[in-house]
């Protein structure tokens, strides 16, 4: 993998100029239910449909199947016996031939991590492994061409702990990191949810490229791993002004979800209220309007970002999600700074 640059893509427009400027997209979202049947949320339909226009855009697009569950823990139920494992993994690979799919991406958030209300269990460690083994073995009895198996993982520590990271790569072809959300509804620090990197003064030292740097240390094969890019931001409110401009202020919550990249460019970067700063050490832009704090990522940072991918020798750069810049402003710098 070198230079790829992939996008989340379900509700919202997506062009001829998209499909020429990415090397993948992952179709958000396929739904994997406790059966091991899989049935698609309305955002992925509407692109399965067009999947015939976009192989005349850009015939060598990669067009994957992101796969969310359906049921608070069909990942864990699918996991867990040899039985349930074939089930789901045929299910996958059928899907794969009948809508011309180059491949499946797992999107279990997470394995052992009983988050986003989902019901797991401590085996799923190793059964994700059983599992991406019997999708990965699906998907080669298809023949005929190559076919994609990847992940979406979590960038902090407690997912290469509730996963085999070296034995999933013997199944997997790349892992998309999601370097986003670092600082989130878990953290009432107001943060950068996606720097490129760590300040020495933030207690929860989490980064993209600590992140990947992390992944690395636990087996996977650095130009096999994905750095993620948000174009949308995160938001703390009910901050003071201080002389950091609420950058790692404690909030009295969470940070909850800030408008998409276009709507700041049309009514938050630099306007009614709000002044854009730039933080240096973490290579991050902000927002802050006195008691307001967004997060997002930016041109620059995503320069920042490629710069580094491509110095450490990373697979590339995905990002989450295609409908929220509608200026095409984030995509075209990606495109610019990775080809």
């Amino acid at each position: 993998m070198k230079n790829e640059i992939i996008g989340y893509v379900g509700s919202g427009e997506f062009t001829e100029e998209d499909a020429k400027k990415l090397t993948g997209i992952n179709l958000a979202f396929g739904e994997l239910h406790n059966d091991g049947s899989v049935t698609f949320n309305d955002g992925c339909r509407s692109k399965i449909e067009m999947i015939p226009q976009i192989r005349k855009w850009n015939d060598k697009l990669r067009i994957i199947l992101s796969m969310v569950q359906a049921d608070r823990d069909a990942f864990t139920v699918c996991c867990a016996t040899e039985e349930m494992r074939e089930k789901a993994a045929a299910s996958l690979a059928e899907a794969t031939v009948k809508y011309d799919l180059d491949g499946i991406d797992l999107d279990w958030e997470y394995p052992c991590v009983p988050s986003n209300n989902s019901a797991v269990s401590p085996d799923d460690r190793h059964n994700f492994t059983l599992f991406c083994e019997a999708i990965r073995r699906h998907l080669d009895a298809i023949g005929g061409r190559k076919y994609y198996l990847t992940i979406a993982a979590g960038g902090d520590l407690y997912y290469v702990n509730c996963v085999e990271i070296p034995e999933l790569m013997k199944y997997l072809d790349y892992i998309n990191i999601m370097t986003y959300d670092l600082k989130c509804g878990f953290h009432a620090l107001a943060g950068h949810h996606t720097s490129l990197f760590s300040k020495p003064a933030d207690v929860f030292m989490n980064s993209c490229a600590q992140a990947l740097e992390l992944f690395v240390k636990y087996g996977a094969p650095a130009d096999r791993l994905l750095m993620g890019a948000a174009f949308y931001s995160r938001r703390w409110d009910n901050l003071h002004d201080n002389e950091n401009h609420g950058l790692l202020e404690l909030c009295p919550k969470g940070g909850g979800y800030g408008p998409d990249y276009d709507i700041l460019v049309a009514d938050y970067i630099n306007k009614n209220g709000y002044t854009e700063y730039w933080d240096d050490e973490a290579k991050a832009p902000y927002l802050f309007n006195g008691s307001t704090f967004l997060s997002y990522d930016d041109p620059r940072s995503l320069k920042e970002k490629a710069v580094f991918v491509k110095e450490k020798g990373y697979g590339g750069i995905f990002y989450w999600e295609h409908k929220c810049d509608k200026t095409r402003t984030l995509l075209d710098t990606l495109y610019q700074e990775m080809k």
